[in-house]
């Protein structure tokens, strides 16, 4: 990244994703969120392995290169990302912003949930994010918020994931 940034090229992206939980555990498909697997008896139902952090960043990515949406990109339609890793999908969205010219600078992350409790893996999610983004760690929010018991997350159905990027592009 230059050292002197022209203002003109920054670019903000936002991503969304929610997944419901599964009814039961299936111990073949644990909860993952940020590449973490949490030790809660929790799975969620998704063609991939559901990572709703993974998958909001992926989005809030290719929103900030303005190249469509995680679905355009992985199709749930397709047997090639059945039960895929969803760091996988990730490193190729950054693939994507790399020939774009686009360098990540910033991520800042907002789970809501009522179920589970985020606090106890938040440091652990950061670092991975960290890792996974190859930014500093000072360089990765991560907070969670419920509902207050409102709606298919307060109804422990669910859960959701905002993601918010700053890039600058050099092209």
């Amino acid at each position: 990244m230059a050292d002197t940034m022209n203002p003109s090229n920054l670019r903000i992206g936002h991503g969304l994703d929610v997944h419901r939980f599964a009814a039961t555990f299936d111990a073949a498909k644990p909860l993952k969120l940020a590449g973490v697997q949490l030790q809660e008896k929790l799975s969620l139902i998704a063609h991939s392995d559901g990572d709703v952090v993974l998958h909001a960043i992926c989005d809030a990515l290719l929103g900030a290169i303005a190249a469509g949406d995680i679905g355009q990109h992985f199709p749930d339609t397709s047997a090639q990302y059945k039960n895929v890793d969803s760091s996988q999908l990730l490193s190729e969205v950054l693939e994507m912003a790399a020939k774009k010219g686009a360098s990540l600078i910033n991520c800042d992350v907002t789970i809501v949930a009522q179920v589970p409790k985020i606090s106890k893996y938040r440091d652990s999610m950061r670092a991975s994010l960290s890792s996974m983004l190859s930014i500093d760690t000072d360089r990765v929010n991560l907070k969670a918020t419920t509902t207050e018991g409102l709606g298919y997350i307060g109804r422990s159905e669910g859960i959701a994931c905002h993601a918010v990027v700053l890039v600058y592009c050099d092209r």
